[in-house]
């Protein structure tokens, strides 16, 4: 067999090689960033839910706590800030959207601690409610967030490492964004004892407002909230091709 047609067969197994290695990479690049994109889903649905849950929240204690109206008006500044930002982004998360959520789980999971001082509100069935669903809810974030991040990492490790930055330079895939809580006290999900409470002694604090026993056995529905103005999406979603 002449010199030349063994170079050639070489060479076409490399070319074939590196194209099989190219489409494999680019497949695995496509994979990933749909991995991303569902559980992003995951964490969108949580939060969501968590802003549905804050109206209730806050018109509850407010009925029991009215000396608590700076963090009331905060927290449903904080939730509608965190719901126009999901606007603009497209629902995709970024720094500033993870910022402002970890300040919004920091303010409820204060203003639940703050809450002991009022321990009639323990006999406030929508209240009881209320806590647990924010407990599960903020559970459930924690845990999709992991499995978020987890992958934004593997995905974004593949997009920087060589030779595989090749492909990903290519075919746009862009790193994709972390959506972490910086602040230790707002990784943690709100927890309040009520048996703790039920033990202390003395009743109402002075000067809160005198709950009749009727209106500690009704809740108090809130109104109905008015929903974001949805805005244009300010920037592509940071992992797509």
């Amino acid at each position: 067999m002449p010199t030349f047609v063994i170079v050639l067969i070489i060479l076409l197994v490399v070319i074939l090689a590196v194209v099989g290695w190219a489409v494999s990479a680019y497949n695995g690049f496509v994979r990933s960033r749909n991995v991303i994109q569902e559980s992003w889903r995951q964490i969108d649905v949580e939060l969501n839910r968590r802003y549905e849950l804050i109206p209730n929240l806050v018109e509850t204690v407010r009925g029991y706590a009215a000396h608590e109206r700076n963090t009331l008006e905060q927290i449903t500044a904080l939730r509608n800030q965190a719901r126009a930002l999901a606007g603009q982004s497209g629902g995709q998360p970024t720094e500033q959207r993870s910022a402002i959520e970890a300040e919004l789980s920091q303010a409820v999971s204060n203003l639940l601690v703050t809450v002991e001082a009022y321990p009639e509100l323990k006999s406030n069935t929508n209240f009881v409610e209320l806590q647990r669903e924010l407990t599960s809810t903020e559970d459930r974030i924690a845990a999709a967030r992991r499995f978020y991040n987890a992958n934004v990492r593997d995905y974004n490790t593949k997009v920087e490492s060589v030779p595989s930055n090749m492909i990903a330079n290519f075919a746009k895939f862009e790193k994709a964004t972390y959506f972490e809580l910086n602040d230790p006290i707002a990784r943690q999900a709100p927890d309040v004892n009520f048996g703790e409470i039920s033990q202390r002694p003395g009743g109402q604090p002075e000067g809160a407002p005198q709950i009749s026993p009727q209106d500690a056995q009704n809740p108090v529905q809130p109104p109905q909230t008015q929903q974001a103005p949805q805005a244009q999406q300010a920037e592509r979603p940071p992992f797509q091709g």
